[in-house]
């Protein structure tokens, strides 16, 4: 449901577009990828990475935040056995500093359950986070609590207060918080899986439904300063996030356990729409650095010739030779210089840590479309219409056709933060927010 994100963007649009940026002097005021997205990880809920986030952080423009979620749809009133990090995963956010696509900052979180109380199961975690720079793993927290999940106001009464102990200061000096938030992604699922309707119009003036809205996703959150990340060159970094599992393989009568990657995540959508149905679960246990070997799927784009027979009155679109999708997705746009990382083409989100963040007030929903550098594809924020921005460039508002095509749902259901961890707090359970409110009686 959130990976239907993958941006055409030729790289002469892109100048044009930067171009006219900076004649503007900055971004005029306006106010992301799937879940289940291969069928094996479908079946591994905790272990599903959702959505991926990474920008400079518009109230401490000295660091930079990342944000990945986990777990899909949760419902807030779902007890007596709510949602948690799983006990037997571990859940990994990479940086690369060079352009290899190999992790040169990396941050393991394993999870641990606190005593149950009551006839509910405690959703309150302890956790440890372990830092590997250099081949060299260092633990910078240990026993930290995330806050429980938002069950109601006699469980978690002040549940504000409660979220706000979440966050925690690592011994490396990053911030971060792991926990329960409200699910900031934004998009009609049901209608873009019905074959890419539009509800009202061109969606473009509302009318949409957001599927996400009310649910909640367990979040790992790191504010980390960008002296740590800055590689001192052309000041992009590639980040992606995964989940990995125990194998246990018995040789000769002895078990040993590995860690095996299940799930990962870069750039929204890819996996759903990019990739090939009987390769998604192999591309869920690769590596970013292999990335190469599925770069003709980008070249050649199965949504494309979908589109065209679906909306030939839209058309034409085009679906070979696409060269546009590997600058964007696979490497980074060089020319203009966005976020390029090198020839190696991997899928990472890219974010250029010298381009300041946009004031909240001014960010423009559309990104790098409408004319704020700081948004997707150079890095992704919370607001980022990630939907939008995909079907106005595949209806071809980059190479002259401008089609103000949407999925009618523009913001998130609630507004986000301006403050880490910027995810909302979830709705409680209590509220039960997917049913109308019943006529009070008595």
């Amino acid at each position: 449901m959130r990976k239907l994100a993958f941006v055409l963007l030729t790289a002469a649009a892109l100048t044009a577009i930067v171009a006219v940026a900076a004649t503007r002097g900055g971004p005029g005021p306006a106010r992301a990828s799937s879940h289940r997205e291969a069928p094996l990880i479908s079946q591994d809920p905790t272990a599903d990475n959702t959505d991926l986030y990474a920008f400079v952080s518009p109230d401490k423009p000295d660091t930079a935040t990342i944000v990945s979620n986990w777990i899909p749809g949760e419902d807030p009133a779902a007890g007596p056995n709510y949602f948690t990090f799983s006990l037997s995963a571990r859940y990994d956010v990479y940086v690369d500093k060079n352009g290899d696509a190999k992790p040169d900052v990396t941050y393991y979180f394993r999870f641990k359950n606190q005593p149950s109380q009551f006839f509910l199961g405690n959703t309150q975690q302890s956790y440890t986070v372990t830092k590997v720079v250099g081949g060299k793993s260092t633990v910078v927290g240990s026993g930290l609590l995330t806050p429980p999940d938002n069950i109601g106001p006699r469980s978690t009464p002040n549940y504000g207060d409660l979220a706000a102990k979440g966050v925690h200061t690592l011994s490396d000096g990053t911030t971060m918080f792991a926990g329960q938030r409200d699910d900031a992604f934004f998009a009609d699922v049901g209608a873009i899986f019905d074959l890419v309707a539009i509800r009202y119009g061109t969606g473009a003036t509302g009318g949409g439904k957001d599927f996400l809205a009310g649910y909640g996703v367990h979040a790992i959150a790191l504010q980390i300063p960008k002296s740590q990340l800055d590689n001192g060159g052309n000041h992009t970094i590639g980040v992606w996030s995964a989940t990995d599992r125990q194998k246990i393989t018995v040789v000769r009568g002895k078990a040993k356990t590995a860690w095996v990657q299940v799930s990962r995540l870069g750039n929204p959508l890819v996996n759903e729409v990019v990739i090939p149905t009987n390769l998604k679960d192999y591309w869920n246990r690769t590596t970013p650095d292999k990335d190469s070997q599925f770069a003709k799927y980008y070249t050649n784009p199965i949504l494309a010739t979908v589109l065209q027979k679906l909306y030939p009155q839209f058309g034409p679109f085009k679906d070979t030779d696409r060269s546009d999708l590997t600058q964007v997705l696979l490497t980074g746009l060089k020319s203009p210089a966005l976020n390029y990382t090198g020839p190696t083409q991997a899928d990472m989100l890219r974010l250029n840590l010298s381009i300041p963040p946009t004031p909240f007030e001014k960010i423009n929903r559309l990104g790098v479309l409408g004319c704020d550098l700081a948004g997707y594809p150079n890095g992704r924020r919370l607001e980022d219409d990630i939907v939008d921005i995909s079907e106005r460039a595949v209806g071809g508002v980059l190479i002259g056709h401008s089609l103000p095509l949407g999925d009618g749902v523009d913001a998130n259901d609630v507004p986000n933060e301006h403050a880490f961890p910027y995810e909302q707090n979830p709705f409680s359970g209590f509220d039960n927010t997917k049913s109308p409110e019943l006529p009070k009686t008595g």
